[in-house]
C-alpha cells in the first residue's frame, strides 16, 4: 500500500533520479518532472500528496510555480529545494506558502523524514469533525485538540499535545526517540533525544500523575510505549 504520492519537480535529473529511487524504496508513489512548467502541468493534472519543489528551474520558476498553486487555493504540502545561500528564495518561498525548505547538498534521511512530517500533518488537518482517539479514559478530540482524562480536561501546550497525540496513533507501540523526533519536532531535532526527555516528563505530570493508572511506559534504552 502507498504511504502517499509525491511529485518532485528538479531540473537536475541525478537529483530526480535519486530522490525518486529512495522515495519508492520507502513505499511512496512519485512522478518526476524537470521544468516549471511542466511541472505544473503534471500538478494540476493529478492529485498529489506532496510536492518537492526545486528553485532554481527552467521555464518557470519554482517560486512562480508556487505562487501558481497557492493562488489556486490548493493546500497541498510543498518542501522546496534551495541552494545553500539563497535565503531570499528561502523567504520568499515562505511567505508564497510554502510548507518548509532543505538545503541542497541533503542527507536523504533529512529528506524523509520532513516529508513524513507534512504528510502527517496534512492527514491530521483532513480527519473529520467528529474524529477522536482514546485509550482507556483518555480522549483526544481531533478537531478540538481537547483532552479530557476521567471527565477532567486536561491543558496542554501545543508540542505536549503533538506528542500525546502520536503516542496515542501509536499505543501499544515501541516507539524509538528517533521516530519521536522525527514526527513530532522534524529533522531539525534529529539526535537531540534530551527534547523528548523533557517533554515525556511534562506528559506524565499532565496525564498520569493525577490518576491511579499511568499510560506513558518507559522502554529502557529504547523509547516509550503508550498502554494501559
Amino acid at each position: 500500500m502507498s504511504k502517499g504520492k509525491i511529485l518532485i519537480v528538479e531540473d537536475e535529473r541525478k537529483i530526480a533520479r535519486l530522490i525518486q529511487l529512495e522515495l519508492e524504496h520507502e513505499g511512496y508513489e512519485t512522478g518526476t518532472a524537470y521544468t516549471g512548467l511542466e511541472g505544473y502541468s503534471l500538478f494540476k493534472q493529478e492529485n498529489w500528496d506532496l510536492l518537492l519543489l526545486d528553485v532554481m528551474l527552467p521555464e518557470l520558476s519554482g517560486l512562480e510555480v508556487l505562487r501558481r498553486i497557492r493562488t489556486a487555493n490548493d493546500q497541498t504540502p510543498v518542501i522546496l529545494l534551495t541552494a545553500r545561500d539563497a535565503l531570499p528564495d528561502k523567504v520568499s518561498g515562505l511567505d508564497l506558502g510554502a510548507n518548509d525548505y532543505i538545503t541542497k547538498p541533503f542527507r536523504i534521511e533529512e529528506l524523509l523524514a520532513r516529508i513524513r512530517v507534512w504528510l502527517r500533518q496534512s492527514v491530521l488537518q483532513e480527519e473529520p469533525a467528529d474524529s477522536s482517539l482514546s485509550i482507556g479514559d483518555l480522549t483526544i478530540n481531533q478537531k478540538t485538540r481537547e483532552v479530557v482524562r476521567a471527565s477532567q480536561s486536561i491543558e496542554l501546550t501545543p508540542t505536549e499535545y503533538d506528542l500525546l497525540l502520536y503516542l496515542v496513533q501509536h499505543q501499544n507501540q515501541v516507539l524509538t526517540f528517533d521516530q519521536l523526533l522525527s514526527n513530532v519536532w522534524g529533522f531539525d531535532y534529529y539526535g537531540d533525544s534530551n527534547v523528548v526527555y523533557v517533554y515525556i516528563r511534562y506528559l506524565r505530570k499532565k496525564i498520569d500523575a493525577p490518576f491511579s493508572k499511568p499510560y506513558i511506559h518507559t522502554i529502557r534504552g529504547v523509547g516509550y510505549m503508550l498502554k494501559e
